[in-house]
């Protein structure tokens, strides 16, 4: 895919939706941080309902970290993986505490060291509260970005490197929300909606892989 059209693709994708952020509900980056973790083989909608009970009653490290591992799966037990979650966060509130006075780091590495978070839910953080230009490749990004033939990679690091290289500059900060909605309401798994995607005529997957021909 040659650079005008990818540059088309995103002038397209900003026009419908000029400010696009995450599904998760949040008001501070420590609150991010935490639906993130809670995110993992989890649907946004599902870690919403938890923390929305949750916040109220506790929404800071210190806060959190008081409730026990005990005490915090109580609000987290209808989302999966919710044991092993509940102890990462627990982990994760006293690194903040004791580390870093309490605050949601800015740097890749000292994210990257908080338990229960990789290299996606660092970039989620990065960009989302803190306006990185970068990209978490999850499952949606990678299915479009190799569909689309925008920047096909065999992991989510060749895709991530990939998108990287290639988006232009000007929508690198957005481009991490418009591809993730993108693949999740309109080019989807197993029915894409082809016929009503906004980029279908920049799309390089052959037609006869397409369900709508």
């Amino acid at each position: 895919m040659n650079r005008a059209k990818r540059t088309e693709i995103f002038q397209r994708l900003r026009a419908e939706n000029p400010h696009p952020t995450t599904e998760l509900e949040y008001s501070t980056p420590f609150e991010l941080l935490i639906a993130v973790i809670l995110s993992a083989q989890a649907t946004d909608v599902g870690v919403n309902k938890a923390t929305a009970k949750l916040y109220p009653v506790a929404n800071t490290p210190q806060a959190i970290y008081d409730l026990g591992v005990e005490g915090l799966k109580q609000y987290i037990k209808t989302i999966g993986l919710f044991n092993s979650k509940a102890e990462n966060v627990i982990k994760t509130c006293r690194m903040l505490i004791d580390l870093h006075d309490g605050e949601v780091p800015r740097e890749r590495a000292a994210l990257e060291a908080l338990p229960g978070v990789g290299r996606k839910t660092a970039n989620v953080v990065l960009n989302t509260a803190f306006g990185e230009p970068t990209i978490a490749v999850d499952t949606h990004i990678f299915r479009v970005s190799n569909r689309t033939r925008l920047a096909p990679g065999k992991n989510v690091n060749e895709v991530e490197q990939r998108l990287l290289r290639v988006i232009p500059e000007e929508f690198l900060k957005d481009a991490h929300h418009w591809l993730i909605l993108h693949g999740r309401y309109t080019c989807m798994a197993r029915k894409p909606r082809c016929g009503s995607c906004l980029i279908e005529d920049l799309c390089e997957l052959p037609l006869s892989q397409r369900p709508d021909y």
